[in-house]
């Protein structure tokens, strides 16, 4: 019997998105059952995800209940944390089954070792964004943001979110980021003769580049303009775009 594939997907911003577009999403989740082994999320799952102790984010309902099902049926999923929802944690891993990665990360994916990062705070120039990161992600930033109720934070976050941006600009806006987390793939790769595929999200921009015979650099795009993901098995990768019917 053929290997069922493993699905990788990014960038699906749920909570800012067009509803038709979070629709979308939610069937292709759907669609899933019984055809596949594992989901690999890597990153953005949602414009903001923070863990509370005893609250969950309404809004997240929908994709937390199928993802529980995807995992109650025997399918394995996996979350890399993004720029937008790094602040995930026992809720997530305990009630909903999901196994979080705190990337960069090396780890088997279809039959191939594999380097795996959301794609922020990567790339030259960055310096200061990776030490906002560090603050932001950091445990005493938690208990502080933790204290504040989510009706008054989530507004805030929504403000400052660069999501609506990125829909109102089009696809114009990927090309300078992804050409540069390609370019560092490509370094990863030339450079680690152990890894065989190189994964990140963040550019939203679709890019399968076999970078040596057998060795790739995989993206697989956004659900903001693309509704894109990708299929693996031991013996290919594809680049797919959902439509669904």
């Amino acid at each position: 019997m053929a290997a069922r594939p493993t699905i990788v997907l990014s960038d699906a911003h749920l909570g800012e998105i067009p509803p038709e577009a979070e629709r979308a999403f939610l069937a292709f989740l759907e669609s899933l059952h019984g055809r596949i082994d594992e989901l690999l999320i890597n990153g953005d799952l949602f414009d903001f995800w923070f863990e509370y102790r005893t609250v969950i984010l309404r809004r997240h309902f929908p994709v937390l209940r199928r993802l529980a099902d995807l995992v109650e049926s025997g399918i394995r999923v996996r979350l890399v944390g993004g720029n937008h929802d790094a602040w995930t944690g026992s809720f997530l891993a305990d009630d909903i089954g999901i196994e979080l990665l705190d990337g960069p990360v090396i780890t088997d994916l279809a039959g191939r070792r594999a380097y795996i990062a959301h794609g922020d705070g990567l790339l030259d120039g960055e310096a200061s964004y990776r030490l906002l990161r560090r603050a932001i992600r950091s445990r005493p930033f938690r208990l502080l943001f933790r204290l504040s109720p989510p009706d008054l934070s989530l507004p805030l976050v929504r403000r400052v979110s660069s999501t609506p941006a990125r829909i109102r600009g089009g696809v114009e806006g990927e090309a300078d980021r992804a050409d540069r987390l390609a370019a560092h793939a490509r370094a990863i790769l030339l450079g680690r003769p152990d890894i065989d595929l190189v994964v990140f999200g963040h550019a939203h921009r679709p890019d399968l580049i076999e970078v040596e015979p057998n060795r790739h650099y995989l993206n697989a795009g956004d659900w903001i303009h693309h509704r894109s993901y990708a299929a693996l098995t031991p013996d290919a990768i594809k680049l797919s775009h959902w439509h669904p019917g």
